[in-house]
């Protein structure tokens, strides 16, 4: 199952160990999510679909599919009741994480977008996209509140801050920054010589925050002080993601030479290469309590890992400020900051078989399968196609959406627990003498053709508003030079 080195006494805790291991997902998995409770974990994909995996065993994953193109990120609500989803489709989608997976879905950016993120008490949403722009939103109406603008190239990455009160974003145009999303402004920028971070994240005590570079290193702010604290270079190809354990002890890497890496904060150096997926590692990251962590990767792979190393954390803490942590710091100016070269002292390397695989998908043909009043229950990943339409209520998420349960390419009958399909959908059930329905079905039509009709148009506005906005920036910046 593993192959370790020798131990050294001064390492703490446990080894890492794998111990779960799912394939659902069509292509490269691009995103992971934890709910608060460690019941679900959520992934996102470029076969532009997301899965929710129940971390209890035997009990069935399933894959809901309503975006259009690639899905770039995803996130769980701080109460763990919605997910948000950022796709190539420029949409954001919120879902309800349970079997009926219930959807919402707003126009947000005029070009891909990157990432997204829940605010702390989960009112607000922050997006990141390739039209240059961080956009806020608010979750309840679905409404955009404000615009952070700055970065003149792709935006990779926005973040909130554990306390809302600040804003992080990362982008190709090799700068990181720091917004106040109160004010829409930017309070500071930190420069990259080279390379570009794809990744920013918060530390957990929201006084510092971590990068993923383009040119295989990471990096560590105080943004106390606007001051690089520590910088990394372990790994041979590009860093994609990184994870602060709740802690804030630790940080764990993911790269595109096939390895993560967990870094000793306190010591300032990693303690762990962990070895398992094949091909780039694309993603990672904590459970709410850190006894665990997921990563995912190229090879369509997820992996579960209980974390171990972090069990007598208590132990290293500072007696006279137990909730703050410490990190070793670089006794250098910002552009000499001190590296720490790789000294991982233990490499784990797993291979498993996934507890569900994808052979295993399938589309679950309820009438053939299941008696007329019971439910199917098999251990494989259910593929649900929605379908949502919103009405105009700003006030109900949960009014705001029409499903359509799809399965083995038509509608089949769903337990009533569950929830009945709409007979304008029915192919196979619907009674061709039945006049009526045509009719509903042609005035449906044409109603689709016309809201489609309506999107575009909203889609042109948006597009010519961030032409605007882009004149505007450059009138701005014109005048104060």
């Amino acid at each position: 199952m593993g192959m370790y080195s020798n131990r050294r006494k001064d390492m703490p805790g446990d080894d890492p160990t794998l111990e779960r291991h799912f394939r659902g997902h069509r292509d490269t998995v691009t995103a992971l999510a934890f709910n608060s409770t460690m019941t679900q974990l959520a992934s996102s994909s470029l076969d532009s679909s997301i899965m929710i995996w129940n971390m209890r065993q035997h009990i069935r994953a399933f894959s809901f599919k309503a975006h259009k193109d690639g899905v770039m990120d995803i996130c769980f609500s701080p109460s763990g009741h919605l997910v948000a989803s950022a796709s190539r489709d420029r949409s954001v989608r919120l879902w309800v994480p349970s079997v009926q997976g219930e959807t919402g879905e707003f126009r947000a950016h005029t070009g891909t977008i990157r990432s997204v993120h829940f605010s702390p008490d989960g009112k607000c949403l922050v997006t990141a996209s390739d039209d240059k722009s961080v956009k806020i939103w608010d979750v309840a109406r679905k409404r955009f509140i404000s615009a952070l603008l700055g970065h003149n190239n792709w935006v990779r990455c926005a973040r909130f801050a554990p306390d809302g009160q600040l804003i992080v974003s990362a982008s190709d145009d090799k700068t990181v920054r720091l917004y106040d999303p109160k004010s829409s402004l930017c309070v500071h920028t930190f420069q990259e010589i080279t390379g570009s971070a794809v990744n920013v994240e918060f530390h957990p005590n929201g006084t510092c925050i971590g990068t993923a570079m383009t040119n295989n290193v990471v990096k560590v702010y105080d943004i106390r002080v606007n001051k690089l604290l520590q910088h990394y270079h372990n790994h041979d190809g590009a860093v994609n993601k990184i994870a602060f354990h709740p802690y804030g002890n630790y940080l764990l890497t993911a790269s595109n030479d096939s390895t993560m890496k967990v870094m000793d904060l306190l010591e300032g150096r990693p303690i762990y290469t962990l070895q398992g997926h094949e091909g780039p590692i694309t993603c990672v990251t904590f459970s709410a309590n850190g006894q665990y962590f997921a990563s995912g990767g190229a090879d369509q792979q997820i992996l579960v890992w209980k974390t171990n190393f972090d069990c007598e954390n208590l132990l290293r803490e500072f007696p006279h400020q137990p909730h703050e942590t410490h990190l070793k710091e670089a006794k250098h100016d910002l552009n000499s900051s001190v590296i720490f070269q790789v000294d991982a002292r233990k490499v784990v390397m797993v291979k498993s078989e996934p507890d569900i695989h994808e052979s295993a998908i399938e589309s679950i043909d309820l009438e053939e399968r299941t008696a007329p009043n019971q439910i199917p229950y098999c251990n494989t990943a259910e593929t649900v196609d929605l379908v949502s339409e919103e009405d105009s209520s700003p006030d109900k998420y949960s009014d705001c959406v029409e499903r359509h349960f799809k399965v083995a390419g038509r509608v089949s009958r769903i337990p009533e627990h569950l929830g009945q399909p709409s007979s304008a959908c029915d192919t196979k059930n619907s009674s061709p003498a039945d006049s009526n329905d045509k009719s509903t079905k042609q005035v449906l039509e044409k109603l689709c053709g016309q809201v489609e009709m309506l999107r575009k148009s909203i889609v042109l506005m948006e597009e010519r508003l961030t032409l605007i906005e882009d004149k505007t920036k450059d009138i701005v910046l014109s005048k104060d030079q």
